[in-house]
């Protein structure tokens, strides 16, 4: 945990951003597998955890602006739980790490927001994203579900994405033991591969590294054969001479802060040829990304970086043709990038995706509704203290292929002759995390094996 005063700090910020009401926040359940007592692994909320830090479940807060206070509502273990989970501190002794000293029961919440509801006092939560939330707010403050989301607070979104978006040097220190944990995860993937073995034992050995560590996975790893398949959890195929392997995989600590990096690498010891010039193209797109990194630069420049760098690079290989700036004018190279550059990362590896991108990465500007455009999480002014990933990619997906050939989409950028025989080639993708700085950007954690010498060095 961080320090009493780090908590107290991040919650008087926050009051200090809205003027009147209460801010509701509701902590996670336990959520079970297959019945009640078989659960899933516990993850508390991320707002919850940033302004209250308990890690525990069946807890929820408010901070009421009126009348300026602070309070937590749970409950004490009984006798008979604390038989199955063992002797726990008390509530009280919990909170009190937080700076949390009003504590009450779960069962008086209801009574505090309908008396608060009755004074006209206006109740401030954020929307929902587990249904035993959208249910329990409806309990608690009376509506039907489907009223729920919309009457999610816009001012208290705003005001915690300022917050949570700007990270401290401690919350930087914390993503980086994610991040250096991360980088082992890969170096293990990278190791471990060789023909004959299915993905799930790459998949066993970077979680394996996580686990061990102390630490959990920040999200389902993705380690696949199929690399044009962007978020491919399957792990049942079997490993063979002449392919690729993407992996994309980031530790979670104690703190739950998050790490977020992708490798591609050869189950051979090197790359093919093939392999090698279009990896290099996702590399320079890679440092052309970082090159525009800078504060006040948007992050939608940062992408176009990419892109340009990708367009002018399948040019040269014969699958792209014609004016650049016109072709990612148009989204022609969305064939092969058909998302973004990067997103915010902190305590989630999406950071609070929950909140709607269009306040979290677009600064309440909306977004595009171009392919692959449109799948950009960030494209703000990047400013200092903003963590976030660095991942262009370039990717052969056949059916996208098909689709674009047979509606003659972009045909005038794009040689669908050329790209039909690379139809089986399936994707590559590197990815860092970086912080801005007052004068630029850093890289987050230890170096990655990244550039193809790198890579080949590990996989002898």
């Amino acid at each position: 945990m961080f320090s009493i005063q780090t908590y107290e700090q991040r919650r008087a910020l926050l009051r200090g951003k809205i003027t009147d009401g209460v801010l509701l926040f509701l902590g996670n359940e336990e959520s079970p597998m297959n019945y009640a007592d078989n659960t899933y692994h516990f993850r508390q909320d991320s707002s919850f955890l940033y302004f209250f830090g308990m890690d525990y479940p069946s807890l929820a807060a408010i901070i009421d602006l009126d009348e300026n206070r602070e309070i937590l509502f749970g409950d004490d273990l009984t006798v008979e739980e604390i038989v199955w989970m063992g002797t726990q501190p008390t509530l009280s002794d919990r909170a009190s790490r937080y700076g949390m000293s009003d504590i009450r029961p779960l069962s008086k919440l209801k009574d505090y927001l309908q008396t608060a509801t009755l004074s006209g006092r206006k109740i401030h939560f954020l929307p929902p994203y587990r249904p035993e939330n959208l249910v329990k707010l409806g309990h608690l403050l009376g509506w039907k579900l489907e009223m729920i989301a919309q009457k999610s607070s816009v001012e208290m979104i705003q005001a915690i994405v300022e917050l949570r978006n700007h990270k401290s040097d401690e919350e930087v220190q914390e993503i980086e033991k994610a991040v250096n944990l991360s980088v082992d995860m890969h170096i293990a993937a990278m190791k471990t591969a060789r023909p004959g073995i299915p993905e799930s034992s790459l998949s066993a050995a970077v979680t394996s590294v996580a686990l061990e560590a102390g630490g959990n996975l920040a999200f389902p790893v993705i380690m696949t054969i199929n690399g044009q398949t962007l978020h491919n959890h399957y792990h049942g195929n079997m490993l063979k001479p002449g392919q690729m392997v993407l992996c994309d995989c980031g530790a979670e600590t104690t703190l739950h802060y998050c790490g977020d990096l992708s490798s591609t690498f050869p189950v051979d010891k090197t790359f093919t040829v093939a392999q090698k010039e279009i990896y290099q193209i996702s590399l320079n797109a890679h440092q052309a990304a970082l090159d525009a990194l800078a504060p006040g630069v948007p992050f939608r420049d940062v992408h176009f970086a990419a892109c340009r760098t990708i367009i002018n690079g399948l040019k040269e290989m014969g699958f792209m043709r014609g004016d650049t700036e016109e072709a990612l004018s148009e989204g022609a190279h969305a064939l092969f990038f058909p998302c973004g550059t990067g997103h915010m990362m902190g305590l989630d590896v999406h950071d609070m995706e929950n909140l709607g991108e269009v306040y979290v990465g677009y600064a309440g500007q909306p977004k595009s509704t171009q392919f692959g455009l449109k799948s950009l999480r960030l494209a703000r002014p990047m400013e200092p203290g903003f963590v976030a990933t660095i991942e262009p990619g370039i990717y052969f997906i056949p059916e996208l292929i098909d689709l674009w050939r047979k509606e003659g989409r972009n045909q005038r950028f794009i040689n669908f002759d050329k790209v039909e025989t690379y139809k089986n080639f399936s994707g590559i993708r590197n990815e860092e995390n970086i912080l801005i700085t007052t004068d630029g950007y850093r890289i987050l954690g230890k170096p990655k094996p990244k550039t193809i010498r790198e890579v080949e060095a590990i996989r002898q």
